[in-house]
């Protein structure tokens, strides 16, 4: 990667950002970020409830509790398992993103972008906390908790460009140390609160009698290898021929040359992962990628991913219940799935290119919130996005520190190693491949 793609600095001299008075505006304008104060809290108890809320331990949530109900289409006792699992998470997930923001220094929240996240996570909190007073035991109970979620999920789509644009518009006010260590902590605890609403909307409309996939709100693919919108099966190989025809379409847009990529190592390799999450993460590092190569003129240079499978070990099969044949397509034949494991091997793979390298003295931030090297008219970096498939979060700098969010979420993590002058490599390892046994109940 060629150091002109990667010096990534705080602001883009040609990126007009909002004078500092912005926030000025917003600290006059902007109500007391207090559930007192805040028009959309419905729930009188709230204030009470968050600091409650917020001093319980969060669940340290594995991909093992995501598909542990079984595979769709579940039994209604499933199904409502699997509902009564979800809101045991979602409060205390909730409670503790609304103190880490009201932790924040005041004049930060009460900048018009941070302050409506701030409140739509107070809303969110209020639409579930009436539930956490009752049992979900009915099938209608949970029809009405999933349209909540669904809710919530759609509410919190655009959290992280807004919250990008929020502290870049009160970046006097706070450090960027500060910045990065609520970003960090934030943005993890995101991926794992939208995982656990999206994975119970996904199972809800894949089984019967609500099995309507193409009416979920969330990925619900028709595919045997899925439990709800975990692949248990999927191809990394797959996802980077798709996500490479993606960026290369770009590239030959704006340079008019369209980078070549090879895929070697072993290509058939399969493992259980959330497709969101990798095809997010190997967008941006191919972005980063082909941009180098192009702008090194190295494009007779093919960018090379090898994907490198660790050898299996043996570790502990965990039960799960079969499907039941009579409630929809989605059962089938196959007797296993395969699915993360703490103690299992992983998969690493390794995105190379001849595109120049870092630069010593940018390599120390990469990783930094807000670097970034772009530009208002720089279509290569417009292609970011985030979890949800839709929202850009071009240009803000988010790009590379979200992807090892999402790596490192389910214990992998991302490595970049730079010969400055020659090319970069970098390392994606994604944890692991271990065995669910499937048995019939």
């Amino acid at each position: 990667m060629k150091a002109i793609a990667w010096p990534l600095r705080i602001s883009s001299p040609r990126r007009a950002l909002p004078p500092p008075a912005a926030c000025r505006r917003a600290f006059t304008s902007v109500q007391h970020p207090t559930a007192a104060s805040s028009p959309r809290i419905a729930h009188a108890g709230l204030e009470d409830d968050v600091p409650r809320l917020a001093k319980q331990p969060l669940h340290p949530l594995s991909l093992a509790d995501l598909v542990k109900h079984g595979r769709p289409p579940l039994s209604a006792e499933a199904l409502l398992a699997s509902a009564r699992f979800t809101l045991s998470l979602l409060p205390v997930r909730l409670a503790h993103r609304i103190q880490a923001l009201r932790n924040l220094p005041y004049i930060v929240v009460a900048n018009s972008n941070i302050n409506k996240i701030y409140n739509n996570y107070q809303h969110s909190l209020s639409t579930l906390l009436p539930w956490k007073e009752r049992t979900i035991t009915t099938l209608e109970d949970e029809i009405a908790f999933t349209h909540v979620l669904s809710e919530l999920v759609r509410t919190h789509t655009d959290t992280i460009p807004i919250l990008a644009r929020g502290f870049l518009e009160c970046r006097k006010y706070i450090s960027p140390d500060d910045v990065t260590r609520f970003l960090d902590e934030h943005l993890r605890a995101r991926i794992g609160t939208r995982l656990v609403a999206e994975q119970h909307i996904a199972l809800h409309f894949s089984s019967a009698p609500h099995f309507d996939p193409a009416a979920s709100p969330t990925p619900c693919p028709e595919h045997p290898s899925f439990i709800g919108v975990i692949d248990t099966a999927l191809r990394p190989a797959q996802t980077v021929e798709e996500c490479g025809g993606f960026v290369a379409d770009i590239c030959e847009l704006k340079y008019g040359v369209r980078p070549r990529w090879v895929v070697d190592g072993e290509p058939d390799t399969t493992f259980a992962f959330v497709p969101m999450h990798l095809e997010y993460i190997i967008t941006e590092l191919l972005k980063n990628a082909f941009r180098a190569t192009v702008e090194s003129r190295m494009t007779h240079e093919p960018i090379v991913v090898t994907i490198a499978p660790e050898p299996p070990d043996p570790v502990p099969r965990v039960r799960v219940d079969a499907p039941s044949a009579q409630l929809g397509p989605f059962g089938g034949e196959d007797s296993r799935i395969t699915v993360l494991d703490d103690n299992a091997p992983g998969v690493t793979i390794r995105i190379r290119d001849r595109g120049g390298g870092i630069a010593p003295d940018v390599l120390p931030h990469i990783w930094g919130y807000s670097f970034t090297t772009f530009s208002d008219d720089d279509d290569l970096s417009l292609i970011s996005v985030t979890s949800n498939g839709g929202s850009s979060i071009a240009g803000l700098g988010y790009g590379l520190p979200l992807s090892r969010a999402y790596a490192e979420y389910f214990g992998g993590g991302i490595g970049v190693q730079s010969l400055y002058g020659w090319g970069s490599d970098v390392y994606l390892r994604l944890r692991g491949v271990g065995t669910i046994e499937y048995v019939a109940s």
